[in-house]
């Protein structure tokens, strides 16, 4: 049973389609949606939002805009690595299913987020062709 599924977003245009995706799943499936994040203190890294004030922000429009379309939400975000924040704030909240894009999985000399995340979650990962 999927109860709890939890997005990654950075509150670029791909991750708004994993968002989308998401929202379609708990809308069928009945399930509470946990938008996630991760921020960095300094210049980011091209996925995550440079400050804990903009990501706030961010994930608050997402949860607007979730619970516009009647599913239960929460958000949450961490400073640090995106895909070791998206794991680890995934199984704080316990989710059944962690959904993400695929934006970067092409990289392989240094990794991406989407593949981190599918090698580390300990729940089903969702990947989403976003690009």
């Amino acid at each position: 049973m999927i109860a709890t599924i939890a997005v990654g977003t950075d509150g670029s245009e791909t991750a708004g389609r994993a968002v989308e995706y998401a929202c379609e799943l708990a809308e069928r499936y009945g399930a509470r949606l946990v938008l996630l994040s991760a921020f960095v203190a300094g210049p980011g890294d091209g996925w995550a939002a440079t400050d804990a004030v903009a990501t706030e922000r961010m994930l608050a429009n997402a949860e607007d805009a979730a619970a516009a379309r009647g599913i239960e939400t929460a958000s949450a975000m961490l400073e640090g690595d995106p895909a070791d924040v998206l794991v680890d704030l995934a199984e704080r909240h316990r989710a059944d299913l962690l959904v993400i894009g695929n934006k970067g999985m092409d990289r392989r000399v240094l990794g991406s987020v989407p593949n981190t995340v599918t090698h580390k979650a300990r729940c089903s990962v969702f990947v989403v062709k976003t690009t």
